[in-house]
């Protein structure tokens, strides 16, 4: 989806950038790497420890006018782009940046987005051909090679064909066929009449698709809108639930096109795979969500075609809107951010290009980053780390007092197989089939969705590619490939108070070590605890075992139920559980590796502190983070990892020895019985 080139990186994890420099080559004993200004004296430790560690911050900090909430991770974000935007102006001005060089091609595309003074001559003008094709649609037949040539282009539509690991056959890759084509975050915002924000926002929505689609020139626009949106919430009604997706075996449905055309008798599916690209490459697909198909089958038969019509080309429009004049990026704006995120400003048109870029071309972008801002040395720190925690994950589980023998063995199988990536690919993405233009910036996009696809879909029949990464080096974040069983940490996130290469340990294995944590707990967590250490799904559990884990994890999702970050919208414990697990697995087997590192040896006191406390401290900080309530909403409703101070809290909670480093005791507010404390890996 092109909107994705908007976002791949909006979710920055953390604090100030550190240079590279000579200085990652030694840890500095006397530093903490706590942000101890920041501690509210007013807040007892023992009663809201986020409160306590971050509260001065909390008190101070503003959220900025473009930003729907901030913290650690949004501004180590914040402190990358510059970095980034200095790489593409410096390309700009290379004259060795010829023609089809990715240099060349970065230089262009961000010219070409900050041209606004074109954009502005052309309106929806570059859109014309694509809303013609939509609109000379004759009847329901042309659909499914309509919704095949969208896809490409990165349009939204009500499902997505794409290829991946087949989850039961890791070493092949397979067709997927998933739900999609909403145009809000979730199902909730166009079912929950009963909730009067979500009404309001569906109202506002409406309103939102009838100026899109007048500033594209339709005349009966109020019309075609409350067409659309009865539409799509048809297709939300048909959808299933983010707690419903999450469940990997469920969503796994393998059939033949027989079986698939018998699904779905009213459509042709034969011509849908055809128009895909995959038809010629393959003898089954996987369907996520058959019931939803079934669904959609109804609701095509039972929409006219000018309701359907006037549907694609508000996908297509919803999707190009920030590409195109200032009348369509201001309304796009007004809903998505200011609507949906209560952001009152929209960013600053230079940081938005830089994303755009990294949507596009985001290696060969993190290619010159990690050149000019990744050192050796800080890998090699990573490393060390890395083989802490996963020594401690194989210590864990041989003394787990809740799993049995046979599937310990089964567990320390799949350890021993996990592969760690760091900073950066060893091999990178070749750019060379994609073409940039400087002076068309609404093709360049399109062109750079199409290579996406084609890249996609050109893995069929070919061995995995195990070099394979889906974030950039440029990204703040980390994560875990079920299928490929790997943890990937890239290079931006490898910066304070992650990651600082000048401070005492502690704090690095409470940030960075219990991230690490975090991704190993994701192969043991509800979902990647049903896939085997090749990738697989396949049940390795005794019985027993696996009603026991239950019975651990149905405890984190009352806990995590109970937490409200807004009245009457409280975190989802079932949708959030493998983040939960994540953070609270991997902070107890970061603790364990902390201990580890210290081979037997006392840990010194820095700035008046234990060790045991900057570890957990080095935890806290972590989530320093404030949201705006629209933002809250939609994170409740659509994310799976639960609000940064229950992050912090909900987890510390469930830790014996943060409540020894902080004398926390029965009738403190962070107190849990021993009984009640959930403690998996």
């Amino acid at each position: 989806m092109n909107r994705h080139l908007l976002s791949t990186l909006t979710l920055s994890l953390l604090a100030a950038c550190v240079s590279a420099g000579a200085a990652d080559n030694a840890v500095t004993a006397d530093r903490s790497g706590i942000d101890t200004q920041y501690i509210d004296p007013d807040v007892r430790a023992q009663d809201d420890f986020f409160t306590y560690l971050n509260g001065k911050w909390l008190k101070t900090t503003a959220i900025p006018s473009d930003r729907a909430s901030w913290g650690t991770f949004m501004q180590l974000r914040e402190d990358t782009q510059p970095q980034l935007l200095g790489i593409i102006e410096a390309d700009q001005k290379d004259p060795h940046g010829k023609a089809g060089t990715d240099t060349q091609k970065i230089a262009d595309l961000y010219t070409s987005f900050m041209d606004e003074k074109k954009l502005e001559t052309l309106g929806y003008k570059p859109l014309a051909g694509e809303l013609a094709r939509i609109r000379t649609l004759k009847d329901r037949k042309g659909v499914p090679d309509l919704v095949a040539h969208l896809a490409k282009i990165g349009v939204a539509t009500p499902y997505g064909i794409g290829v991946a690991q087949d989850a039961k056959e890791s070493t092949k890759y397979a067709t997927y066929i998933r739900q999609g084509g909403l145009g809000m975050p979730d199902r909730d915002y166009y079912l929950k009449a009963d909730d009067a924000r979500m009404a309001a926002t569906k109202a506002k929505y409406e309103r939102h698709v009838a100026r899109i689609l007048a500033l594209a020139g339709d005349k009966d626009a109020d019309a075609q809108a409350r067409a659309i949106v009865a539409f799509e919430t048809a297709l939300a009604k048909a959808q299933w639930t983010k707690v419903e997706l999450r469940d990997p075996v469920r969503n796994y449905n393998k059939m033949d096109v027989a079986q698939l055309a018998a699904l779905t008798p009213g459509y042709d599916w034969k011509a849908a795979l055809a128009a895909a690209g995959v038809a010629n490459k393959i003898d089954y697909v996987i369907v996520g969500q058959p019931s939803y198909l079934q669904g959609l089958d109804r609701i095509l038969a039972d929409t006219d075609l000018e309701t359907v019509k006037a549907y694609f080309q508000w996908q297509l429009l919803r999707e190009y809107a920030p590409y195109l004049s200032k009348a369509f990026v201001d309304e796009n704006f007004d809903f998505y951010g200011r609507t949906l995120t209560g952001v009152d400003v929209n960013r600053p048109r230079w940081k938005i290009g830089v994303s755009v870029v990294e949507g596009a071309l985001g290696e060969a972008l993190g290619r010159e980053y990690v050149a000019k801002y990744f050192p050796p040395a800080r890998k090699a720190r990573m490393e060390e780390l890395v083989a802490n925690v996963l020594a401690a994950y194989r210590e864990s589980i041989d003394h787990l007092d809740w799993m049995g023998a046979e599937t310990k063995k089964e567990a320390q199988a799949k350890l021993a197989k996990f592969t760690p990536k760091i900073g950066y690919p060893v091999k990178w993405r070749d750019y060379a089939r994609l073409t940039i233009k400087r002076d068309d910036l609404v093709g360049n996009v399109e062109r750079a969705a199409v290579f996406a696809y084609n890249r996609n879909i050109d893995k069929l029949g070919k061995p995995i590619d195990r070099d394979e990464w889906s974030m950039t080096p440029q990204t703040v974040n980390a994560y875990y490939n079920a299928r490929m069983n790997e943890i990937v940490f890239p290079a931006a996130i490898l910066q304070p108070p992650f990651f600082d290469a000048n401070a005492d340990d502690a704090a690095n294995y409470g940030a960075i070590g219990a991230v690490i944590g975090h991704e190993v707990g994701h192969g043991f967590d509800d979902k990647g605890s049903q896939s085997d250490g090749d990738g697989n799904l396949r049940n390795w559990w005794t019985a027993d075992d696996q009603a026991r884990f239950k019975a651990k994890t149905d405890m984190l999702v009352k806990q995590y139920d109970a937490f409200e970050p807004i009245p009457g919208y409280h975190v989802n414990g079932a949708l959030t559980l493998g983040e939960n697990i994540g953070d609270n697995a991997g902070l107890a087997i970061a603790y364990k590796a902390y201990k580890i590192s210290l081979h037997g040896q006392p840990a010194p006191v820095i700035d008046g502190l234990t060790g045991d406390q900057r570890f957990f401290m080095g935890f806290g900080q972590v989530w320093r983070s404030k949201m705006r309530e629209a933002q809250q909403i939609v994170q409740v409703k659509t994310d799976p990892h639960s609000p940064g101070q229950f992050r912090a809290n909900g987890t510390l909670r469930n830790q014996a020895a943060f409540y020894e480093a902080f004398g926390v005791k029965e009738g403190d507010r962070m107190y849990l019985a021993p009984a009640q404390r959930v403690t998996i890996w």
